[in-house]
C-alpha cells in the first residue's frame, strides 16, 4: 500500500529542494519545489507501488527546473533587491552560499550529476537514466564536477566534498 502523499513530501521534500536549488539557484528553487509537488500530487494515484518515489520526484524537479530556465530566458527581469531572504533549508552546509554559488556555476552536466549524486543520493545508473547517457558518462560528469569544485572553491576539501 502506498504512503499518504503528505508522508512522501515529508520524507523527500528536502532532497527535492536541494535538487531544485542546485539546478536553479536559491531564488527560483522554492517555486520549482512547489510546482514539483503539485505535479506529483496529481500523478501520485497512478504511480505504481514499486516505483522509486525519490527518483520519480527528482525527475519531476529536473523538468520543472528546465521549465524555469526556459521561462527565465524569455522573461528576464533585473531587480535591484530581492523582496525576501530565502531559508537555508536544503542548502549544503546551511549558510555556506559560496559553495552553493560554485555548484551553480558548474557546466550543466556536471552540476546535474553532482546534484543527483551528492544531494539526492542517486546511483550513477539512475543519473545516467535521467541525463540520457551511459553510467560511465554519469560517473565522469560527477568526478569532473567534484574536481572543478575542488579547484575553484577553496573550502571544498573542508566541507566534505569527496567522491
Amino acid at each position: 500500500m502506498k504512503q499518504p502523499f503528505e508522508k512522501v513530501v515529508a520524507r523527500h521534500g528536502v532532497t527535492v529542494l536541494r535538487v531544485c536549488r542546485a539546478l536553479l539557484g536559491v531564488h527560483d528553487a522554492d517555486d520549482a519545489w512547489s510546482e514539483t509537488f503539485l505535479s506529483a500530487l496529481r500523478a501520485y494515484p497512478d504511480l505504481p507501488e514499486t516505483a522509486n518515489v525519490e527518483a520519480w520526484l527528482v525527475t519531476i524537479a529536473r523538468r520543472k527546473a528546465i521549465d524555469v530556465h526556459r521561462a527565465t530566458k524569455r522573461n528576464a527581469v533585473a531587480v535591484e533587491a530581492l523582496p525576501e531572504t530565502p531559508s537555508d533549508l536544503g542548502v549544503p552546509g546551511g549558510d555556506d552560499t559560496d559553495l552553493w554559488d560554485a555548484v551553480v556555476r558548474l557546466p550543466d552536466k556536471q552540476r546535474q550529476a553532482i546534484t543527483y549524486r551528492y544531494l539526492a543520493g542517486m546511483s550513477h545508473a539512475e543519473i545516467a537514466a535521467i541525463l540520457g547517457g551511459t553510467v560511465d558518462a554519469a560517473r565522469r560528469a560527477a568526478a569532473d564536477g567534484l574536481n572543478t569544485l575542488r579547484k575553484g572553491y577553496p573550502g571544498a576539501h573542508a566541507k566534505g566534498a569527496s567522491s
